[in-house]
């Protein structure tokens, strides 16, 4: 009987220590991810950036081209300026509420 007790708590020890272990690598995995996690967030804000940047230097090559394209036809220009100019009366308007 107290063979039997000895045995059953060497079982247990080996079993605690196994879950021990596997708990430890699991938090070292786990800091793992939240630092990669951490990177990732960093490049996407990044990335976001750069991404806001360049739509802004699209929409005015853009702008620019349309104007330039229109140059032989005035009217067309002067429409075009006029929708820009409305546009930013109302960004105005809403930022002066």
């Amino acid at each position: 009987m107290e063979v039997e007790q000895k045995e059953m708590v060497g079982t247990l020890k080996q079993k605690v220590n196994k879950v021990i272990s596997l708990y430890n690598n699991l938090k070292i995995e786990n800091n793992k991810l939240h630092q990669q996690q951490k990177e990732l967030k960093e490049t996407l804000k990044i990335r976001e950036t750069e991404l806001d940047f360049f739509k802004n230097k699209y929409n005015k090559l853009k702008l620019a081209k349309s104007i330039v394209a229109s140059a032989g036809e005035s009217h067309d220009a002067k429409i075009k300026i006029n929708r820009i100019v409305r546009e930013i009366d109302k960004c105005i308007a809403l930022l002066n509420r």
